[in-house]
């Protein structure tokens, strides 16, 4: 999606919008990350105060991924960090969606890659493996399936079945 803002999209693809096709998410999330702009297919993941699943998916290769996950917007706790979003830039994944908190905010502001949240926590998250892998999962007014496309900038974030080409 280079150099094309998520207001042109929704404003070149309102039929999408008509049939659902692409979603526009509430605009609950805080920016952190240093790339403000980015874009890729999803996967999801679902858990709730609990970030062994989420350390395990940003392990693997993201191939310009984005990983969307339903932490059921608990601000009890973080479910992610700054070691695994270092992990997360180094292997590849274009961004991290958090329905919840993050923490080590100045580690994450550092990395070259785009991560929305909630807010920041101090307190770190339950370690007991307990979730679901690549399942829908509704957040922010929207419900996104495993294999749908992310595009996100200062604007907003969009969700769409396809891959957009403007």
């Amino acid at each position: 999606m280079a150099l094309v803002t998520t207001a042109e999209v929704c404003d070149a693809h309102s039929q999408l919008i008509g049939s659902g096709d692409l979603r526009v998410l509430e605009p609950i999330f805080q920016i952190y990350g240093r790339r403000q702009v980015f874009s890729g297919q999803i996967v999801t993941l679902k858990v709730f105060e609990d970030n062994v699943l989420v350390r395990g998916f940003l392990e693997e290769k993201g191939n310009g991924r984005v990983l969307v996950v339903d932490g059921g917007g608990s601000k009890r706790c973080a479910i992610l960090g700054g070691n695994p979003v270092v992990q997360a830039q180094n292997n590849g994944w274009a961004g991290i969606v958090v329905n919840g908190c993050i923490r080590d905010v100045d580690e994450i502001n550092g990395c070259d890659i785009g991560v929305r949240a909630l807010a920041s926590h101090p307190m770190k998250a339950n370690k007991k493996g307990i979730g679901e892998k690549q399942v829908p999962i509704t957040i922010a007014g929207t419900r996104i399936c495993d294999g749908e496309w992310l595009y996100a900038d200062t604007d907003g974030i969009l969700i769409s079945r396809t891959e957009l080409s403007v």
